[in-house]
């Protein structure tokens, strides 16, 4: 009915350290009941009776294997579990992962992805797209590692097909298309390529300078950020060209951030300023 309150129940608020975390949360992780709140909770879920959980049917060879990967970092875990859900259960598993409740699962989808063998890159990001717009961040992250060297492998390729997604409706679908070729990015390689020539990601960058979403103009100052650590210069240039064009308030915000390595206390307003 029009007008009629509804009595949804607020976001679950979660621990912000996993020394915190209630023993029924962890339960309810480690089964696949709910999803993590936060990043700590993401770290500490138990994915080796997750997995069990989920995938009962898993060989016991394959559950040895799963023992062996837990007591690894979380991006090699999680890559890892990725790779053996595919091996023994066939491509099937990432539908099967990508429609579970658990943002864990939905994140081994992601690693599945980038490990199916035989997907030209359009495919492969057209596999990936519904977990890059999930609505749990840590899927969104998972969604761009998972597949990160598959875009490096084929850089001029992807930035072609990405440039597409920087005018999705979706703030995450465009927040993707930046955050995927962070020339350092967080957890992952770097991408030496983008260090030593960052303009050949300029379609990209300059599609996003002005885009109204602080969480895609946090990325691409991130962008700008991981570029002036080799290339400073250039990160001034792009900066005083985008100001002197369109200095826009989304434009200095990106700038003002994009150069906070390099520019000190310098303000952002003026072009000049660079």
């Amino acid at each position: 009915m029009k007008g009629q309150q509804t009595n949804a129940p607020a976001p679950r608020k979660g621990a912000t350290r996993a020394a915190d975390i209630p023993q029924s949360v962890m339960e309810a992780l480690a089964r696949g009941e709910i999803e993590s709140a936060t990043l700590a909770e993401a770290l500490a879920v138990d994915q080796a009776r997750l997995v069990r959980t989920v995938f009962p049917e898993l060989s016991a060879a394959a559950t040895a294997k799963v023992d062996t990967l837990t007591r690894q970092g979380i991006l090699k875990r999680m890559t890892g579990m990725g790779a053996l859900l595919l091996r023994e259960l066939g491509p099937a598993c990432v539908d099967r992962c990508r429609a579970h409740r658990s943002d864990t699962v939905r994140g081994w989808a992601c690693f599945a992805i980038g490990a199916l063998e035989g997907l030209n890159l359009p495919a492969r990001l057209e596999a990936v797209q519904p977990l890059v717009d999930d609505a749990h961040f840590g899927v969104r992250e998972w969604a761009w590692m998972g597949i990160r060297a598959h875009l490096v492998d084929d850089l001029d390729a992807a930035i072609e097909h990405l440039l597409p997604w920087t005018d999705s409706p979706s703030e995450r679908v465009r927040r993707f298309a930046s955050e995927a070729l962070r020339p350092r990015g967080v957890w992952c390689a770097h991408i030496a390529a983008l260090k030593q020539q960052p303009q050949r990601a300029m379609p990209i960058l300059s599609a996003l300078r002005d885009d109204p979403s602080i969480y895609v103009q946090d990325s691409v100052a991130n962008w700008l950020n991981d570029a002036s650590k080799d290339q400073p210069e250039w990160a001034r240039s792009v900066c005083r060209q985008w100001l002197a064009e369109a200095p826009s308030v989304a434009t200095r915000r990106i700038c003002h951030r994009g150069l906070r390595s390099i520019a000190g206390n310098v303000s952002a307003t003026h072009p000049e300023a660079f």
